[in-house]
């Protein structure tokens, strides 16, 4: 019986075994499984972020450049844009058929190049564009040209060597409407250094002078930057370019009509007096102060141009030298009897000096005046019986106070 009884204990004892060796055969397998399915899981997970980096690493930079490449008629008014995807930009070089450069910078990410001004018109550029650790990349665009264009003519000419009263002074054709927009393209600058501003006297002028006359030996340069500024509603300037000219001795004449005597000084001294003769009551000269704008060795003047009939018609006027728009001349005079000079005021309103038929008689006042002067000279009259000269009656912004000047800016 005792046997029995163990061989049973022995028995149910060998089935919980098995089930101990089943549970832990069954454990194994489970365990395996997830063990295998953790495993499985780990190897896709790696093979995935390094096929990502795979395919990461094998993109390359794509670079893209507004206008866009092969673009005929793009437009001016706005900067050229370079942009990189899936890259940084390492350089970015914009030039002109002309071999003008387009400067620009980089945002922070170096993702993204601008133009610092925009591009001119009518232009063809190529853009070069390298990003980092990759080959170059090119575009090309051509801008469109404007519509309608607008240049400025300026005075004194590149070069010369005026007077110490010389103003710059700008004509524009066509007319500007903009005039803050056009007056920031355009500086003036002197050496040695003095604030120079620009005085609007109409939308088609624009003149630049320091508070007093300009120091003699004054190099003066005038930038024009209006190549595609926009002066009127789609009509764009087309100059670009830089001027200098030079101010020579310092010449002052004045001419009192009263005692019909004309001081001419030089450099602070008195250089000569002459006799003269001014306009009579009918006709008075213009008072102020005026600047030599044209010199003629001779000229035709004829009363019809300014308005006074057939009062005279003189083919050989000599030495003629303009003082304003409307007529006025310092000019020599040879029909006339020489006793008139320094006693009489006798002519339709210009400053007349004995002079000799044919311009060549060294010995007489007006050949005298002529030769010691050039453009820019600044001539006062005073006495006259007439009002002040229209400041924008020939070259004359002299008889602005510097306020009044100033507050003739658009800036």
């Amino acid at each position: 019986m005792g046997v029995s009884h163990i061989s049973n204990r022995s028995q149910q004892s060998q089935k919980w075994s098995r089930r101990g060796v089943l549970s832990a055969l069954g454990a194994v397998p489970a365990a395996a499984a997830l063990t295998g399915c953790s495993s499985s899981a780990g190897a896709s997970e790696g093979t995935t972020k390094s096929g990502e980096s795979a395919a990461a690493a094998s993109k390359k930079p794509t670079v893209s450049v507004t206008p866009a490449d092969g673009t005929r008629k793009a437009a001016f008014t706005s900067p050229v844009e370079v942009t990189v995807t899936d890259g940084i930009l390492a350089s970015v070089k914009v030039t002109g058929n002309d071999g003008s450069a387009l400067a620009g910078s980089l945002n922070d990410a170096k993702t993204r190049w601008t133009s610092a001004k925009n591009p001119y018109s009518g232009m063809k550029y190529t853009v070069t564009a390298t990003p980092e650790g990759a080959a170059a990349q090119t575009a090309t665009f051509t801008t469109r040209s404007p519509g309608e264009t607008f240049v400025g003519y300026f005075t004194p000419e590149a070069g010369s060597t005026s007077g110490v009263g010389m103003p710059v002074s700008i004509n524009f054709t066509p007319a500007v409407k903009d005039r803050a927009t056009v007056q920031k393209a355009i500086t003036v600058t002197a050496e040695p250094a003095v604030e120079v501003v620009g005085h609007w006297f109409s939308d088609t002028r624009l003149d630049f002078r320091p508070q007093t006359y300009w120091a003699s030996g004054t190099k003066i340069t005038l930038s024009l930057r209006l190549k595609d500024v926009e002066g009127a509603g789609g009509v764009y300037g087309v100059q670009n370019k830089d001027v200098t000219f030079h101010i020579g001795r310092a010449q002052i004449s004045t001419v009192d009509l009263a005692t019909k005597e004309m001081a001419v000084e030089r450099d602070g001294e008195t250089l000569a007096t002459y006799p003269v003769s001014g306009g009579n009551a009918q006709h008075t000269t213009w008072s102020g102060i005026m600047v030599i704008s044209e010199r003629f060795k001779q000229t035709r003047m004829e009363s019809s141009t300014v308005g006074l009939g057939d009062e005279y018609d003189i083919s050989d006027v000599p030495h003629a030298q303009r003082l304003t728009t409307s007529g006025t001349f310092v000019h020599g005079n040879y029909w006339a009897s020489g006793s008139v000079f320094g006693h009489q005021n006798t002519s339709h309103g210009c400053v007349g000096l004995h002079d000799a038929k044919g311009a060549d008689d060294s010995s007489v006042a007006g050949y005298k005046f002529y030769d010691s002067s050039m453009l820019g000279d600044v001539v006062i009259v005073k006495n006259s019986g007439e009002k002040t000269v229209d400041p924008a009656n020939g070259l004359n912004g002299w008889n602005l106070s510097w306020s009044e000047w100033k507050a003739g800016s658009a800036l």
